[in-house]
């Protein structure tokens, strides 16, 4: 019998796919019905499945000229991923809609811890592994499951000291709105500017605060010292789970640790509104005795980023990355081999770097790019 799909595609429906999202093992921000919303606005095509248990929300993207579409579904699918079959009937109903859209390949990233059986999983369902990840495959996640006091105690000395720094020296944090967007987008703009790094519109960062913000599934956070901004960013929670998507800092005042006191705020808002573990949203991928080596002997680039979330003590997770369904053959290769010359040809970070929120400075960095746009957050 072929499978049902249904699909949310009316205003309407916001309310019931978050829902489904939220109940599913592993439902993920960056399937939530703001993120979709948000993805349209700037040259994605959303579409949302339900298939039984399984959800997707599958984003589009169009390839320059007229040669098909990308198709990707970031965080997901949402299925129980202990039954082999259910993604084998995913993939199988999903190919004929996604095939609709010219898709080349259906590209997913689960939020799934990585071991050789959900590669097993994935490999027997049709996929292959992806050359070109979207989102950061590893990253430091906090545990909020515990009073504010062991939270703090679990992290290191250093970062304890510098968020009691910023207090004692007189930074304050308070809760943004639409009014400051302006002045976050500048201290984006700075921080871009002195870290080499690609940021979004400011007509993007305004349409993050609009979808999440007021829905009570995001917060702009600013950090302030004698009514001078010295540093921003915002996060975003669904479920149990909170992230840390995108940060600034000025140039000036860092020595007051305004950063370290903003993830801080931002841990206390997760966890007030019921959130369990906070997400901070990309280290580099080495292995964790390459990691403490880079932690304890540099303290440039990536490796300022990673001794800045390391320092707030958390779990390094490495997930199964992104993973691939090809359609088109010869057009697959193309892609790949094009994305693969752009990334050659990229400024000194590199493409892979900046799929990663930077925030050493509180500073965050574009995704991995398509051609045509960008595809993360």
């Amino acid at each position: 019998m072929t499978p049902v799909v249904q699909t949310f595609d009316r205003a309407e429906d916001d309310k019931a796919w978050d829902a489904r999202v939220t109940a599913a093992p592993g439902g993920h921000i960056l399937q939530s019905w703001a993120w979709g919303e948000l993805k349209s606005r700037f040259g994605w095509r959303v579409e949302r499945l339900g298939l039984d248990s399984a959800s997707a929300q599958v984003l589009y993207r169009p390839l320059p000229g007229g040669v098909g579409s990308i198709a990707y579904v970031p965080k997901g699918p949402l299925l129980d991923w202990d039954d082999g079959q259910a993604l084998r009937d995913w993939t199988a109903a999903i190919r004929p809609l996604t095939r609709r859209q010219w898709a080349i390949c259906l590209k997913i990233e689960p939020d799934l811890e990585d071991s050789p059986g959900w590669a097993e999983t994935l490999r027997a369902a049709g996929l292959r592994p992806s050359p070109q990840p979207i989102q950061p495959r590893r990253t430091i996640v906090v545990d909020l499951d515990a009073e504010p006091e062991a939270i703090l105690a679990r992290m290191k000395q250093k970062t304890r000291y510098n968020i009691r720094l910023a207090g004692r020296k007189g930074v304050a944090v308070r809760p943004g709105d639409e009014g400051d967007l302006p002045a976050f987008y500048r201290l984006m703009e700075d921080t871009a500017r002195r870290d080499g790094f690609a940021i979004h519109s400011q007509a993007y960062y305004e349409a993050v605060h609009r979808l999440f913000v007021p829905a009570g599934q995001g917060r702009l956070l600013l950090a302030e010292y004698e009514s001078r901004l010295l540093a921003g960013m915002v996060a975003v929670a669904l479920g149990d789970t909170a992230c840390y998507l995108y940060g600034a800092s000025a140039d000036e005042g860092r020595d007051l640790m305004p950063s370290y006191l903003l993830q801080w705020e931002a841990m206390v808002w997760a966890k007030e509104r019921g959130c369990r573990a906070y997400d901070l949203w990309g280290v580099p991928d080495e292995d964790e005795s390459a990691l403490e080596a880079g932690f304890a002997q540099r303290g440039d680039g990536l490796w300022g980023v990673y001794r800045f979330k390391r320092g707030f003590g958390g779990r390094l997770v490495r997930t199964v990355g992104a993973w691939d369904l090809v359609f088109a053959p010869v057009r697959y290769w193309l892609y790949n081999t094009v994305v693969q010359l752009q990334a050659r040809g990229s400024s000194r970070r590199g493409a892979a770097e900046h799929a990663m929120a930077d925030g050493a400075d509180g500073s965050s960095a574009g995704k991995v790019s398509l051609p045509g746009g960008k595809a993360g957050g």
